[in-house]
């Protein structure tokens, strides 16, 4: 069965955005051990799956920067985007999920291929999390608490044991902890 990793942006004190979505507080002079962490994460993914509003601003900028490091598999991987508003899709290799999450997610660990992968905002990821789908956790935990925001895990209705697999620190301040859930 294939894996659906998740690779999400938050701060030290578990936001994904501030109240109002805004992602200032990001980091961006990655080094190139943290470009090849996300090399080796990225490399097995065939799939990417989005929740709908990250993906009306993903996909595009993505398609208008086909310079820019790592557009090459973003542009490239196909995509799912789950919505109940869009009625069809605009963008080129990118199907929809309109159905239920859990259902849909599992379908697509059913099918052959590489691993899949989630990026997507919070209501999105948050979603994922409190039904159990995500199979390892890349938390790129950035050097900044903002104190409030929008929660990666605000939506679970109680505790998730993880396995810490792997932690390391980055030149640039950012602290990737990658988990996976404790099952049975």
């Amino acid at each position: 069965m294939r894996k659906l990793k998740l690779q999400v942006q938050m701060t030290v004190d578990g936001f994904m955005a501030g109240p109002n979505g805004e992602m200032d507080w990001l980091t961006f002079a990655w080094d190139d051990q943290l470009k090849d962490y996300v090399t080796a994460l990225t490399t097995p993914v065939d799939c990417i799956v989005l929740g709908r509003k990250l993906a009306q601003g993903f996909i595009p900028h993505w398609a208008a920067h086909p310079e820019a490091e790592g557009a090459a598999t973003m542009n490239g991987t196909p995509k799912v985007v789950f919505t109940h508003t869009l009625t069809h899709s605009e963008w080129p290799g990118t199907a929809l999920a309109q159905g239920e999450l859990v259902a849909e997610i599992n379908q697509l660990k059913q099918q052959p291929g590489g691993d899949i992968i989630a990026y997507g905002g919070a209501t999105f990821v948050s979603a994922l999390i409190r039904h159990g789908l995500i199979d390892e956790y890349h938390l790129f935990v950035n050097p900044v608490a903002i104190g409030r925001g929008l929660p990666i895990f605000g939506e679970l209705s109680g505790t998730q044991p993880l396995t810490l697999v792997r932690a390391q620190a980055f030149a640039c301040g950012i602290v990737v902890q990658h988990y996976e859930p404790k099952r049975g």
